[in-house]
């Protein structure tokens, strides 16, 4: 008879990101550890906005490195998903390229967004109106696959391929997405992610409408502050973040350095409202359990938790009450924190970018502190490390995404060189 054959083990390779704190993955994450904002003050008021912080990315984005035919097709979401991609690709593989190790048809790209090329839309659709004549690339920059379809024939990934569009767990459910189908077998490797940006008066107005940005108008520390008594909304944030995923025992036999190991996924629905979390939280407490189930672990085997953690009155608290549901008494005794208090909220991107942040802390056995957090909310009672970043030895990490339509996923992040 033969043996159940054990699941395929699914490695990170690579890693980059493009944020407002920085142009790369370490640039972000010395940004948090030096205790530096990526947002400022924006005046939108003219506009009929009141949210008056804002994370851009400030610095020119450099995509001379892709072709024309490629670069003159793609709106600044997908500017930055392959700038991030390239990171993450170089990490990998060094000057090498992936079809040299392996067959491109079983290479892949999953690279989500939640609003895609919403902004150069908005421009090209003004233009049409006024002159009859828009954008020849128009349609490309509608598609919100585009930067999967740039990634997949830049580098010639010819295997499998998605686009999540899951607002604010995107990057989450790319990275599980990709998860899942090199577990399975369907690929050995595959660059995931999400990326997001929206700068047009229009696309942040459509937000700022449902009283989900930040009410703040004066003070950058309660402009972003998770879990605090004082938060009253979340900082819209641009950005990429994109990690490259391949099959352990593969990616050991070419000599590739193991940077951490995607150990489980969990992936449910609230169904119940398309911006409020679901109060009786079951959807939240599922995934949760899943994640850590598929990794074989315990609640007390998590040595630190990447919250979504929004800075907004409705999340923080269900969040808590979801972590405490899903562990037990376990869930005091794990550091938490939530890094969107220095990034703002990236969302698409915010997942795959705290997931960056979990294999940070893996490398560098130091947590990010919950920054902003002077005045917590007593509802809101676990160890969110507000008191500066803590070190810890961590072997095991796990990452909470949430999105707008009831989304919810988590990935639990382990080291992978065990």
């Amino acid at each position: 008879m033969n043996k159940k054959q054990s699941p395929r083990r699914v490695v990170i390779t690579g890693y980059g990101a493009v944020t407002p704190l920085g142009m790369t993955a370490q640039e972000s994450w010395q940004a948090i550890m030096d205790d530096r904002n990526g947002y400022r003050f924006i005046e939108k008021h003219s506009a009929g906005i009141k949210s008056r912080f804002y994370g851009l990315v400030d610095q020119p984005l450099d995509v001379t490195f892709l072709p024309a035919v490629i670069r003159r097709r793609l709106p600044r979401f997908a500017h930055l998903a392959m700038i991030a991609a390239r990171e993450a690709m170089e990490m990998a593989f060094g000057d090498k390229a992936a079809n040299e190790f392996y067959d491109p048809l079983r290479c892949g790209a999953i690279v989500g967004t939640g609003w895609g090329g919403l902004d150069e839309t908005l421009a090209f659709h003004d233009q049409y109106k006024s002159s009859g004549v828009g954008s020849p690339f128009g349609c490309f920059f509608s598609m919100h696959n585009v930067a999967t379809a740039a990634c997949s024939q830049f580098w010639g990934l010819r295997g499998y391929q998605n686009t999540p569009v899951a607002a604010c767990a995107t990057g989450t459910m790319a990275i599980g997405d990709a998860f899942e189908a090199i577990q399975s077998g369907r690929a050995e490797m595959i660059l995931a992610g999400g990326a997001e940006s929206l700068r047009s008066d229009t696309a942040i107005w459509n937000i700022d409408v449902l009283k989900a940005l930040t009410r703040e108008e004066h003070d950058p520390i309660k402009a972003s502050c998770p879990f605090s008594r004082e938060r009253n909304g979340f900082v819209l944030s641009e950005g990429a973040a994109v990690v490259c995923l391949e099959e352990r025992e593969s990616a050991l036999s070419r000599g590739a350095v193991i940077l951490g190991e995607i150990s489980g996924y969990g992936n449910f629905s609230d169904a119940v409202d398309f911006t409020a979390p679901a109060e009786d939280k079951l959807a939240r407490i599922k995934t949760i359990q899943t994640a850590l189930t598929q990794a074989n672990l315990r609640a007390q085997d998590i040595d630190y938790i990447n919250a979504h953690g929004t800075s907004t009155q409705l999340n923080d608290r269900n969040e808590t009450e979801s972590i405490k549901m899903a562990l037990g008494d376990d869930a005091y005794s794990i550091p938490v924190s939530s890094t969107k208090g220095y990034s703002g909220h990236l969302i698409a991107a915010a997942g795959s970018f705290e997931t960056i942040i979990c294999l940070q802390t893996i490398q560098h056995q130091r947590l990010p502190s919950t920054c902003h957090l002077r005045v917590p909310d007593p509802l809101c009672d676990l160890d969110f490390i507000a008191e500066g970043h803590r070190e810890k030895s961590v072997f095991h990490t796990l990452n909470l995404s949430f999105g707008f339509g009831g989304a919810n996923a988590a990935l639990i992040i382990s080291r992978g060189d065990l």
